[in-house]
């Protein structure tokens, strides 16, 4: 009697997962597999100083996909800073940030009860966070090992809670490994290949990565961090913005076009002061800092350098911040 009563509440409550989700095809390819199993998913979402949830937004929109978005800026921040597990080409942790998502989803999924965690990853498609060491690692560190589903290479990674036969009825609801897929390289061809048998039908086109890959800006980065005690979100945010500058610990921004001006306008914080030529176009700056002669010299020679049509004797005006 008993046996049969833990049957029916097993058939009545679905299974319940907890996506981890870019907005990119592999992440919406790992929702559309479990819920193809009638699996009721949740994809989760993260942002910080360095990315927003944009782009999952609108695929889940698209997609018709449920989205929960989780702020890890700080934490985030502090391991860029300091990263266990080492970077990328540029200032990229990557290790360290996938792992720092799954601890987030693990407490999201004890909160909301969610029966287990998946990714979109694909073995080998990155390789320094998609590799099997790197993947074994990760779990270990999460206290997740043989809990994360990754529904696109299932079939060519080690067998999964989720996927075993258990002694629960309700336990071998969970997932049916038949119906999962062994994808692994960098070839996108399968992928593509699923979207047109689970009828995605929007879905971005690969980006160009994680703007912390990126060696101009992860440059950048490593001056703020070294220059600045205490870094705060606009001084992440002018890393996108301008011509960059320093004189000692002050910094100095230029906008480049019209455009960039009003976000540097928009970004200036009470202590901070924006110069820019009197009477003529030319570009706005931000200074950051301390001001004394040597600073504002400077900036000058830059507004003087940046100016079209400044003729030898430069005027320029002081804003507020």
């Amino acid at each position: 009697m008993k046996h049969a009563r833990e049957k029916l509440e097993a058939k009545k409550k679905p299974v319940r997962a907890l996506v981890l989700f870019s907005g990119g095809l592999d992440s919406i390819l790992a929702v559309k597999i479990l819920q193809k199993q009638g699996i009721d998913v949740t994809a989760l979402t993260f942002v910080s100083y360095f990315f927003d949830a944009k782009e999952a937004k609108k695929s889940a929109k698209e997609n018709n996909i449920k989205l929960v978005i989780r702020d890890i800026s700080v934490a985030h921040l502090g391991i860029v800073k300091n990263p266990c597990f080492g970077r990328g080409s540029g200032m990229n942790p990557c290790v360290d940030c996938h792992l720092l998502m799954l601890k987030e989803a693990k407490k999201l999924a004890r909160e909301v009860k969610f029966d287990f965690i998946a990714t979109g990853e694909v073995l080998g498609q990155r390789p320094m966070s998609q590799n099997s060491r790197a993947l074994e690692l990760i779990e270990k560190k999460a206290n997740l090992e043989g809990r994360i589903l990754r529904p696109l290479s299932a079939q060519v990674l080690p067998e999964t809670e989720m996927e075993k036969n258990q002694t629960s009825p309700r336990a071998k609801l969970l997932v049916d490994r038949t119906k999962l897929y062994g994808i692994s390289g960098r070839s996108r061809k399968e992928q593509m290949a699923l979207a047109k048998k689970y009828k995605i039908k929007a879905y971005p086109s690969p980006a160009g990565g994680c703007i912390l890959t990126d060696k101009e800006y992860s440059n950048k980065l490593r001056e703020v961090l070294s220059k600045i005690k205490s870094v705060k979100k606009s001084d992440i945010d002018l890393l996108r913005i301008g011509r960059h500058f320093w004189v000692g610990r002050t910094r100095i921004v230029l906008g480049r076009n019209h455009e960039e001006n009003l976000k540097l306008k928009k970004l200036a914080g009470s202590s901070d002061v924006l110069i820019e030529p009197k009477d003529i176009p030319g570009p706005t700056a931000l200074v950051r800092g301390k001001r004394n002669k040597a600073v504002l010299d400077v900036v000058h020679d830059l507004l003087l350098k940046y100016t079209k049509n400044a003729g030898g004797d430069l005027q320029v005006k002081i804003i507020s911040g």
